[in-house]
């Protein structure tokens, strides 16, 4: 069954190149980033995994924990660690899910059959403090995944979390948030003192909160 929004994120024990984890509890209080990847030793994944590596950073900054899947065995993991980290220029630093059996695919509908026989298409889940699923996306095996969507992304779902503001089309941090629908026009000033403009009844901006 397809996970959707708002469902909590099923929780599951498995072996990762960094020790077993209980998903949920490896989670803690943080947000989290579940992706999934075809197979070990392929081309855009190496690039995908080595490109999360250099923005850890990024994700730490914002409380994100990050963690992959591939329906490759823990061995086969390790050794395409060391090729990740000698072509992008990085050094792993978030565990990678060994899903042999695909148990953990199987539950989080990774793997689609008119995609990939066998093998997990390009997943995406970003995960709350709360455990539900805030965003899913999925990418055919072909399309490397933007991260600095995917940043943008959590910036918007925290604002909205923290603030009770939406971003607009094409939204970047530092730009002007959208009030959301269910904060009243008189009780705007006193929720958000640097001030709003009133484009139409529904649609009030005011800058960024946080900021």
């Amino acid at each position: 069954m397809a996970i959707r929004l708002g469902d909590t994120a099923p929780d599951f024990s498995a072996e990762t190149t960094e020790g077993n984890i209980n998903f949920h509890e490896w989670l803690g209080d943080s947000w989290g980033i579940f992706f999934s990847h075809p197979k070990d030793y392929t081309p855009v994944c190496t690039t995908e995994l080595g490109r999360v590596a250099n923005l850890k950073k990024e994700f730490e900054k914002r409380n994100v924990k990050v963690i992959a899947l591939s329906v490759d065995p823990l061995d086969s993991h390790k050794g395409w660690i060391n090729d990740i980290n000698e072509t992008q220029n990085c050094t792993m630093n978030y565990p990678i899910v060994a899903d042999p059996d695909r148990k953990v695919a199987q539950m989080y509908d990774m793997i689609h059959p008119n995609a990939l026989d066998n093998m997990t298409v390009r997943s995406v889940f970003i995960i709350g403090p709360d455990k539900k699923v805030k965003l899913t996306l999925t990418y055919p095996a072909s399309t490397g995944r933007n991260f600095d969507e995917l940043l943008r992304v959590i910036d918007s779902l925290q604002l909205t979390a923290n603030y009770s503001v939406a971003t607009p089309a094409d939204w970047k941090n530092g730009e002007d948030c959208v009030v959301v629908p269910a904060i009243k026009t008189e009780d705007i000033p006193a929720k958000f003192p640097k001030g709003f403009k009133e484009i139409k009844p529904y649609l009030r901006m005011t800058p960024q909160p946080n900021l």
